[in-house]
């Protein structure tokens, strides 16, 4: 009788148990990617491999098993997912961390393998894995809670093939109880640069190991502490649908009546005129070591009429300011098909960057001539006028593009340089573009623009 009391009190006991305490005790399972080694990119992430390390010891020491895997091609990340799933039992606290390179389109995120072969759209969906599309098997497995923190807002050289400049990640649509945390705004790219440690994870790994906060409130003081760093240059986004209990380190108390928020304004600084340096060319030898140069070479070699292979490969080039090579390519794709209006865009684009400004402006109006609604077209043409000196013809090439795409950086910020060169203002556009994209004043003082130039 006494065994039988025990044995129903228990039973009571456990259909009484809080969330709280079914997430305290529920399984915790993580996976951590990092791909750091992307052959179409310039140089190595040498920060992915670092922060990786440092985030899988962290969630280890707050009780997660812990999956890190690093530069997975497509195929070895499938694995890896699938394996991530088949581990998944009802109830589990469930956590997918991703360092690298990731691209919106068709407003879904997608996570890229390092052997992504991406020229056009369409290619993103194929070789990328969507964010929504992974949140989503987590919860069909059962997880309870979904957490997905994304480190990948960078740019990188795949957008820049088919939009000239990063549109950042796109909102994830998330399961109910979960939690989504980027490295910076939505359509907005973080700094780039080669460094050893992400400050977004920095601020990360000092918020989930803090005791007594829920994991909300941990990401949310991840967020606000990488605001303030950055002097809100840098904004992460967090999306929370959580209803349970969490905190990644320790008991969550009760919140008092203090809530957090944004940091305290500080006072505004007189902005200070400094002309950013450019990103020096790559040598000879650089160039003869890259992998997707190297490649579409002998595609080259071995079939002189293949104009896709030398098109793509004059989009290597001008991206990495291999400008006289870009040219080379871009002028063979023209004379088989004068009527290529991508083709004349970009060497629009090459010919202004090298200060041939009425090449550059013939080849922008043959490639509108060619296709009237092209937004790149517009958005160079609008950089050839700014060198001509020609404000007012730059100013409304900047606007016809922003209207066909809102979230170039690369337009926002030429007008806002026009609209300063021509007597106003301009900071709106700038300051928009600048947080849109931190390098794109690097990138302008590349084309020989800059703020502090009359």
């Amino acid at each position: 009788m006494r065994a039988a009391m025990i044995l129903l009190l228990a039973g009571l006991l456990a259909v009484g148990a809080s969330p709280a305490s079914c997430a305290a005790d529920a399984a915790k399972l993580a996976l951590v990617i990092g791909n750091a080694r992307y052959p179409d990119n310039e140089f190595v992430l040498n920060d992915v491999a670092n922060d990786t390390q440092d985030v899988t010891e962290e969630l280890k020491r707050s009780g997660f098993v812990v999956d890190r895997q690093s530069n997975l091609t497509a195929d070895a990340m499938r694995q890896v997912l699938d394996r991530f799933y088949a581990r998944i039992e009802r109830g589990t606290v469930a956590l997918i961390f991703f360092d690298g390179f990731a691209i919106q389109s068709n407003r879904q995120t997608y996570l890229l393998p390092v052997d992504a072969q991406i020229w056009t759209e369409p290619d993103v969906a194929r070789d990328g894995f969507s964010l929504d599309t992974i949140l989503a098997e987590m919860n069909t497995r059962g997880a309870a809670i979904k957490i997905a923190l994304i480190d990948a807002s960078r740019r990188n050289p795949f957008e820049r093939r088919f939009r000239r400049y990063s549109a950042g990640l796109a909102p994830a649509i998330a399961p109910s109880n979960s939690l989504v945390l980027y490295s910076a705004a939505l359509g907005a790219a973080a700094a780039g640069g080669r460094t050893d440690h992400s400050l977004f994870v920095a601020e990360l790994l000092r918020e989930i190991r803090a005791p007594n906060i829920s994991a909300e409130q941990a990401l949310t003081n991840t967020k606000n502490g990488v605001v303030a760093a950055t002097r809100r240059e840098q904004v992460p986004w967090l999306s929370s649908s959580l209803t349970t209990d969490f905190s990644f380190a320790g008991p969550v108390t009760q919140p008092s009546d203090n809530k957090a928020g944004d940091p305290a304004p500080t006072k505004p600084e007189k902005p200070v005129c400094v002309t950013p340096q450019a990103e020096p060319a790559p040598s000879a030898d650089d160039l003869a070591r890259d992998p997707v140069v190297a490649d579409l070479s002998r595609k080259i070699a071995a079939n002189a009429n293949d104009v896709i292979s030398r098109y793509k490969r004059g989009q290597v080039y001008a991206i990495k300011r291999a400008y006289a090579l870009a040219m080379q390519d871009f002028d063979v794709v023209i004379r088989k098909n004068p009527g290529d209006g991508e083709a004349l865009n970009n060497r629009c684009w090459t010919r202004a960057a090298t200060g041939d400004l009425q090449g550059a402006l013939t080849d922008c109006n043959l490639a509108l001539q060619a296709d009237p609604g092209l937004s790149d077209a517009l958005d160079s043409r609008g950089l050839v006028n700014l060198k001509l000196g020609r404000t007012a013809e730059a100013i409304k090439d900047y606007t016809d593009a922003i209207q066909r795409n809102p979230r170039s950086s690369s337009s926002l910020f030429g007008r806002g340089i026009a609209t300063r060169r021509g007597g106003g203002d301009g900071a709106t556009d700038i300051a928009q573009a600048k947080s849109m994209n931190p390098d794109i004043a690097k990138e302008f003082a590349g084309y020989g623009v800059t703020e502090c130039s009359p």
